[in-house]
């Protein structure tokens, strides 16, 4: 494989796309898909939707690069682009084209979710640009955009149902997010605090509107089980020693294990199977983290 080549998929962050595909599993029986019989059109539509948020996610992460590209010249100067391994130019344009592929798949599927892929592109561009350097709006703004993507994979069958379980995926990310600005530096341990009460809302909040909406949390207990181990070892490890190489542990570790938590999601909408093969992208993204950068 060429630098060049490398270079690019270094820039698309192949270990987190797994996740985005997560996001869209979880959505789609949440939006009742398993309501409905399984045919293979809606089979087609999953996958198209899956494929639009990936490309979506790589779009999002690519140009983030893009606008950070000062700051990582600095702090991060081995990245394709201040190394110069990848032009600014041709980094931004590959951005772009990817939001534009994810946007036109989602058209492709139903004119709802392809509004709401506008609506997801449009707010990884606020965060990309602007709203990361704010302390609260920053944060904020990436939970948002995972919201959207779960409320995209929702948007299957041409109707959205159950959208306040998007909240999860705003208060997850917006922890992690939390957690991540002491990634560089370190000094972060009242982030840290926060981040682990937000992980406990957000396995309360699973169990609650679960139990709401279908009445049985039984299959998901062990999916939520294996998610607390998951984010608060990590989490109690960074707290210990407040290091930059603990704290990225953590936020790898939140990122990484999205995935658990949309199985869990999954599991109250549909049978214990369809979350282990929800959990199956987890495997995926742990060895591609092992060749790609998550942050």
């Amino acid at each position: 494989m060429s630098q060049v080549l490398l270079g690019y998929l270094r820039l698309a962050r192949p270990a987190n796309l797994p996740t985005a595909a997560a996001d869209i599993f979880a959505g789609a029986v949440i939006g009742g898909m398993f309501v409905h019989d399984t045919s293979s059109s809606l089979m087609v539509s999953l996958i198209g939707l899956v494929f639009a948020s990936v490309f979506l996610y790589a779009g999002g992460v690519v140009l983030n690069d893009v606008f950070d590209y000062k700051l990582d010249k600095v702090e991060r100067p081995e990245r394709p682009i201040p190394s110069g391994l990848i032009p600014l130019k041709s980094a931004a344009l590959f951005g772009a084209i990817l939001l534009v592929i994810g946007i036109v798949l989602a058209f492709l599927i139903h004119s709802l979710s392809g509004y709401i892929a506008v609506l997801l592109a449009g707010a990884i561009l606020l965060y990309d640009a602007f709203s990361k350097k704010y302390g609260f709006l920053g944060p904020f703004n990436m939970g948002l955009c995972r919201s959207l993507n779960l409320l995209l994979g929702i948007s299957i069958l041409g109707v959205i149902t159950n959208w306040w379980f998007c909240i999860i995926p705003l208060v997850y990310i917006f922890a992690i997010t939390l957690i991540s600005r002491g990634e560089v530096h370190g000094d972060n341990k009242k982030h840290i605090i926060w981040a682990g009460i937000l992980y406990a809302l957000v396995i309360f909040g699973v169990v609650s509107m679960t139990l709401k909406e279908t009445g049985s949390i039984i299959e998901a207990i062990p999916f939520l089980g294996v998610f607390a181990f998951l984010v608060f070892k990590p989490l109690v490890g960074a707290y210990r020693l407040n290091s930059p190489a603990n704290i990225k542990k953590a936020v790898i570790a939140g990122v990484l294990s999205l995935i658990v938590l949309d199985a869990a999601m999954a599991v109250g909408f549909s049978v214990w199977w369809y979350g282990l093969l929800i959990v199956l992208l987890l495997p995926l993204s742990m060895l591609l983290s092992k060749l790609f950068a998550v942050t």
